[in-house]
């Protein structure tokens, strides 16, 4: 509103991802400012088909906010303005952007020069919790920054919106996840040692074609939360004699009821699928099949099941499809635990960064223990 010439680009890695993120916060943004400005909000035009403002300034001319996903990757590259200039990006959880090609695009995107007349500027914007210290963002932007880059470091402890219930969030995981605490709370970079699962790539497949493959099974797993753990439902299809798992959707969200799972689930299409799911839930399960998951049943759990299934899978090959950015996020920071005093290993992961880990795990069941088991 203050650039009459400037228009904003707004990406995330995955499209889907950002109707309930960046989305709804710039809508907040635009009523806010404009109750603030004395500015009526029919100044706006906000459309959801595609994700879209429009903003009609004093000359009449329309300035648009874009909202685009890396998983089209032509939709990012093609962008011309109806009018004035594209000035600004703002990349949301740009941790999940594993490649720093993809980023490169990004940039060369909003390239061209801007007549020094409008006094207007180019900036790329970059937001992220520092889950690893091996991510190419640190090494480009932290630890060799150029001339126009500026790099800042914020944590809760000066972040003015949080109420006292926030602060207790943060102050109950420094007590009881301090690893996650250093990251999320204070900002420091995530040191990745241990990793679980190692034989693992992030690739582009067609789903299609390897249902086709006859040998290939599906797979779902559902793993139960609500307010600060996600509830994680996990899609795979599974090669026992190629030994290979490919990953190819997710759903991951906090603060859905047992009703909200099932319209995800069954908006996603997988309501007709069998799905394993957390035994510790059993009133969740049982709620499910009622709403009309009707091939929802409870994982087995028991003495080492997480280590003897961690076992299993170690055996795999997993292919994850790039879209799937949380179940990424897991495996590329699901480590075995640390004794705190010794600084020793422990035969046993770390509670975090394990929500789709174990949704996995209860989607592999029957291929690791076989489908003769039952609680029949």
């Amino acid at each position: 509103m203050k650039y009459p010439d400037a228009n904003a680009l707004v990406v995330r890695k995955v499209y889907r991802t950002l109707k309930d993120s960046c989305f709804t916060e710039l809508r907040w943004a635009v009523y806010r400012w404009c109750d603030y400005l004395g500015i009526s909000p029919s100044r706006w035009e906000i459309k959801e088909s595609p994700l879209e403002f429009t903003y009609t300034n004093n000359d009449g001319n329309k300035q648009k906010i874009y909202f685009r996903g890396l998983d089209d990757p032509l939709k990012v590259t093609s962008i011309t303005v109806e009018h004035g200039y594209l000035c600004w990006m703002w990349i949301e959880e740009a941790y999940e952007i594993g490649k720093e090609d993809d980023f490169n695009m990004l940039d060369e995107s909003i390239r061209g020069a801007i007549p020094e007349e409008t006094g207007l500027f180019k900036q790329i914007t970059l937001t992220f919790n520092p889950w690893n210290e091996h991510h190419w963002i640190k090494a480009r932007f932290f630890d060799n920054p150029d001339d126009e880059t500026l790099a800042m470091t914020t944590n809760y402890l000066c972040n003015e919106w949080l109420d006292a219930a926030d602060l207790k969030v943060f102050e109950t995981m420094r007590l009881n996840n301090p690893r996650r605490y250093r990251v999320a709370g204070l900002g420091d970079w995530g040191i990745v040692e241990g990793l679980i699962f190692e034989n693992w790539e992030e690739k582009a497949f067609d789903i299609n074609k390897v249902r086709e493959m006859e040998s290939v099974k599906s797979a779902f797993g559902l793993d139960f939360g609500y307010t600060n753990d996600p509830s994680a439902f996990f899609c795979g299809l599974i090669d026992v004699t190629a030994k290979t798992i490919w990953v190819f959707d997710e759903i991951y969200k906090t603060g859905m009821s047992n009703e909200a799972i099932y319209e995800e689930i069954t908006k996603a299409g997988y309501a007709k699928e069998k799905i394993r799911a957390d035994s510790a839930e059993p009133k969740s399960i049982d709620r499910l099949y009622n709403l009309g998951l009707s091939h929802i049943h409870r994982a087995r759990k028991g003495k080492d099941s997480i280590n003897n299934g961690i076992d299993y899978i170690q055996d795999f090959h997993i292919i994850v499809h790039p879209r799937c950015v949380n179940f990424l996020t897991e495996i590329s920071n699901y480590t075995w635990d640390t004794d705190t005093k010794t600084g020793k290993r422990l035969n046993k992961p770390i509670d975090d960064f394990n929500h789709l880990m174990d949704a996995m795990r209860y989607a592999l069941e029957d291929f690791s223990k076989g489908e003769a088991f039952s609680f029949e």
